[in-house]
């Protein structure tokens, strides 16, 4: 199946690169670039992409509002943003925007590639330095203790489920989790789809977010 692929950034020349860079991908087609947000929603609506490739900051409307206007559109298009992590201090506005992942512009081609594919395929990704600046936001917005009320969210969960959105929300793999808590990793996928079917997250992404917000993960002061 090919995925196809919407590149929005407003820089040309990397959205040149990406576009030269998926030409010798046979199942990968680039089916639009857009500039702004606002030409990567209309881009969306017109040619039903699979992935959008989004840069988050551009003029006008910017790549945290396409996203929600996109995210939370008829369609089924994924959000897969394109940011310089050490810059840019809007990455928990695009997670809770939904997009579906997060690539650094400086990171491989090959794992750009990798990323794609795996947001088409309906998973999530988050690289490791995006994952530091997300931690370090909750660290700032959070008080230093969690409100009371913190594990309403997650009301419904089993222990053992909470026990897997913990390890989640810590970064571990399937396969992590389940070397952990002595499972198997099948077990492990079914407690997963088990959770975001009770907390009504889209995909991980989401999972590591209230993971954080309930309060079910903490970084030491």
């Amino acid at each position: 199946m090919t995925v196809r692929v919407v590149l929005a950034d407003d820089q040309p020349l990397v959205r040149s690169g990406l576009r030269v860079l998926m030409a010798d991908c046979p199942d990968l087609e680039v089916v639009g670039e857009a500039a702004t947000g606002a030409e990567a929603v209309r881009l969306v609506a017109e040619a039903a992409p699979d992935v959008v490739v989004m840069d988050i900051r551009m003029p006008g409307m910017d790549g945290i509002e396409a996203t929600r206007l996109i995210t939370t559109g008829p369609g089924t298009t994924r959000v897969l943003v394109l940011t310089t992590f050490d810059e840019d201090d809007h990455v928990y506005g695009a997670l809770r925007a939904g997009a579906s992942g997060f690539l650094v512009k400086d990171m491989a081609l090959d794992d750009i590639l990798a990323a794609i594919r795996v947001v088409a395929a309906g998973d999530a990704l988050i690289a490791p330095g995006v994952t530091r600046r997300l931690i370090a936001d909750f660290v700032e917005r959070r008080p230093t203790e969690a409100p009371a009320d913190y594990a309403r969210p997650v009301e419904g969960i089993t222990e053992r489920e909470r026990e897997v959105l913990t390890l989640v929300g810590r970064g571990r793999s399937n396969a992590e989790i389940a070397e952990e808590l002595f499972i198997t990793v099948g077990t492990t996928k079914s407690h997963v789809s088990r959770l975001l079917t009770k907390l009504d997250a889209r995909d991980r992404v989401q999972l590591v977010i209230t993971a954080y917000e309930t309060g079910l993960v903490t970084l030491p002061r």
